[in-house]
């Protein structure tokens, strides 16, 4: 699995994220969101970096962190493990994020 070439899966389970980016998100209010990047952009990351299966609980563990309780902050996909200098370029350059919610 490259990030070039997702498989049909994941790219079935991005499809209604992106509906949600599309529709529902506008709506809510701008700094609703304690991580950076927000829970939707995560999970078309991870799906896109890592696959259906790993990007899908990769995407539960992050939502089941969105809570009143954790601090959120930067919290980008992880590379991809056993890929040596290969895998996803980060989605954050350092030095050129803007600061996390609630900092």
């Amino acid at each position: 699995m490259t990030e070039e070439t997702p498989s049909r899966a994941a790219k079935a389970l991005v499809l209604p994220i992106r509906g949600y980016q599309r529709f529902i998100s506008p709506l809510l209010p701008p700094d609703i969101c304690r991580f950076y990047p927000s829970c939707s952009h995560y999970a078309v990351e991870a799906l896109r970096v890592h696959g259906a299966p790993r990007g899908l609980w990769l995407t539960l563990r992050r939502l089941a962190r969105c809570h009143p309780f954790h601090p959120g902050g930067l919290d980008p996909v992880p590379q991809r493990s056993g890929a040596a200098g290969q895998g996803a370029e980060p989605i954050v350059e350092p030095g050129t994020a803007p600061e996390p919610p609630g900092q």
